[in-house]
């Protein structure tokens, strides 16, 4: 096992359409949410200026799941994209090994392209890396492994 798991988020400002950041939030899935029972969540936030933000959330916690989650995103990435992860394990993992990705907001919803991206205007990816013994260092040779 790959990830222990993994949790995807998007937000949504008034200026957003809610129904095509969720629509493109689903469609990362290789497979039907409510088939797999797993909950799409959204929680309503205030931001700045007062402003109601729509918090979209998916969290895959078993093992079939995760892994074609992660199969299904290794596919789609381009080999360049892949290579950036690599290049950026060390800024993208932390001490407890979670390791995070954004993706592109605009390019998934307009392009249907997953594009890496260090912009807040993004699609969060939260992964829990599975190691033993649990450090950094094998995290790191996982996810190496992961996109190579």
């Amino acid at each position: 096992m790959l990830s222990h798991n993994i949790c995807i988020s998007v937000f949504s400002k008034p200026e957003d359409n809610k129904e095509n950041i969720k629509n493109s939030l689903i469609s990362l899935f290789p497979f039907n949410l409510k088939d797999e029972k797993i909950e799409l969540k959204s929680k309503k936030c205030l931001g700045f200026n007062e402003r109601e933000i729509i918090i979209f959330e998916v969290v895959l916690e078993k093992e079939k799941h995760i892994n074609k989650f992660l199969k299904s995103l290794n596919e789609k990435l381009s080999k360049e994209q892949k290579q950036l992860l690599i290049n950026q394990i060390e800024s993208r993992l932390d001490n407890d090994l979670n390791f995070f990705l954004r993706l592109d907001k605009e390019k998934l919803i307009n392009e249907k392209l997953l594009w890496i991206t260090d912009s807040g205007n993004c699609y969060h990816i939260k992964i829990k890396i599975s190691a033993f013994p649990n450090k950094k260092q094998i995290a790191a040779r996982n996810i190496e492994k992961m996109f190579s």
